[in-house]
């Protein structure tokens, strides 16, 4: 990375004390001043905390900006530039790019906008994530889990269900609409300056949230929203939504919010009804969100699904994987059956097993095995559907069944019956062919194997 000035000490917000006996007052204050009051910009363009950035972005590699500068590109042009970006930082005329549009197909129909700035700006808006969130973090409230550190979209899960337990058997699922679009930027803003007090930091973030937003190479102004795709975005919308928590915790409701997503737990659906009135009319007048009415309801929780989980009607209801969720993956694993028809089945096995695994790793806190052993069943079948196809002609049919053990009879028999792969792939004559022992060898991983290892891991 480009060479930078070493920071002054007191870029972290603390000037050396005045020597000798007789210290004024002001020079005792002074040296107990936090870094929101003063010289915060300093702080955030420090050399460690620049290089700590630096290896945060490099790391998380991710796409170009408007500007088409990839990652790579990143350390030669600091080399070149850095002394005047760092001190136009320094005096506040610093002027963020546009970001770059990427819409993303949401599962339930719909586009999610990212708005991904240059790397160079990722850098920066990494820098001052550095710096604010450590002013922010240990105020935000402990039923607060997304985008904070040590914290995870299980551990809300875990949570929720405990409310359940209790007795909290009513939800109000409230869903944002398009929350991140809809930011409004002066109260977000207005919460900002409550702990900051350096007007270069307040003035930068505006330009961040107020940058525009290119698509099909015209860039259009933005008056709301704080885009998702930047290393700020996260932060700024905990910061905001922690007056709704701070809210809910006044009235000592049980929550759990992660991000735009929250469940507040109630134990019957008239007091749902009275909380779903009163937050909503919250989150509009104080907020100004708007809360979708559609998406949101109070029901019971094993009649919505939160952050892709659900969970059994029993007494002490057991978590479970939501069928939201289990569709998703389906559509993910027909993706990658649809371009292996060309492939060797090892090759798709091995991109199944990433994904799954991953897809594990996430839902391990699910207790219902019977999801994982039906998905077990299907992707097997998936497997042999796919070996029929490749096979193509009736001969080669025939002589992979006999080479798998099949009598001749039978392997021609099956061969020739004309029925269609899918109903093949689940019929007698391939299932003795290629029995679950077939896959295991090949390592395609058993969810539901893997399902009680974790279980007993946990």
């Amino acid at each position: 990375m480009a060479e930078m000035p070493e920071s002054h000490p007191e870029g972290r917000g603390r000037k050396p004390r005045e020597e000798g006996a007789g210290a004024s007052s002001d020079a005792a204050r002074r040296d107990n001043v936090r870094p929101e009051e003063t010289q915060l910009m300093e702080a955030v363009v420090a050399r460690e905390n620049l290089l700590d950035a630096y290896r945060q972005v490099t790391g998380n590699k991710g796409a170009a900006g408007v500007d088409n500068m990839t990652v790579e590109q990143l350390k030669p042009y600091l080399q070149e530039h850095w002394a005047q970006i760092r001190e136009s930082l320094l005096n506040g005329t610093y002027q963020p790019q546009a970001v770059r549009c990427v819409e993303i197909p949401k599962p339930n129909g719909g586009v999610r906008q990212l708005g991904i700035p240059t790397v160079v700006d990722r850098l920066i808006q990494q820098a001052l994530h550095q710096i604010l969130s450590p002013i922010f973090e240990p105020g935000f409230s402990e039923s607060s889990y997304g985008f904070r550190p040590g914290r995870s979209a299980q551990q809300a899960v875990a949570q929720a269900k405990v409310y359940v337990n209790e007795g909290r058997r009513w939800v109000v699922d409230l869903d944002l609409e398009k929350f991140f679009d809809r930011v409004n930027h002066d109260v977000l803003m207005s919460r900002l300056a409550r702990r900051i007090s350096d007007k270069r930091v307040l003035g930068l973030i505006r330009r961040y949230l107020q940058a525009g937003m290119m698509t099909g190479g015209v860039v259009s102004p933005r008056t709301e929203g704080t885009p998702q795709g930047g290393p700020l975005s996260p932060l700024l919308s905990n910061i905001l939504l922690d007056e709704l928590d701070k809210e809910l915790e006044r009235r000592g409701h049980k929550f759990c919010r992660y991000a735009d997503d929250c469940n507040i737990y109630v134990r019957s659906k008239a007091a749902g009804e009275r909380v779903m009135k009163t937050v909503t009319k919250f989150l509009t007048e104080r907020l100004r969100l708007k809360v979708n009415a559609e998406k949101s309801a109070v029901a019971q929780p094993w009649e919505r699904k939160f952050l892709g989980y659900s969970m059994t009607r029993h007494k002490q209801p057991r978590l479970k994987v939501a069928p939201e969720s289990l569709q998703r993956l389906k559509a993910k694993i027909r993706t990658i059956f649809r371009e292996g028809r060309g492939r060797s089945l090892p090759q798709v096995i091995k991109d199944l097993n990433q994904l799954l695994r991953g897809w594990m790793q996430y839902f391990r806190l699910a207790e219902v095995k019977g999801i994982f052993e039906e998905l077990d069943g299907w992707l097997r079948r998936k497997l042999r559907c796919l070996l029929w196809r490749q096979w193509k002609r009736s001969f080669t049919r025939a002589k992979n069944l006999m080479k798998r053990g099949l009598e001749k009879p039978r392997a021609w028999k099956s061969a020739t019956n004309g029925h269609g792969p899918w109903w093949n792939a689940g019929a007698s004559h391939m299932n003795e062919a290629f029995p679950k022992s077939f896959f295991d060898r090949l390592g395609l991983i058993s969810l539901l194997d893997q399902q009680r290892k974790l279980q007993l891991s946990m």
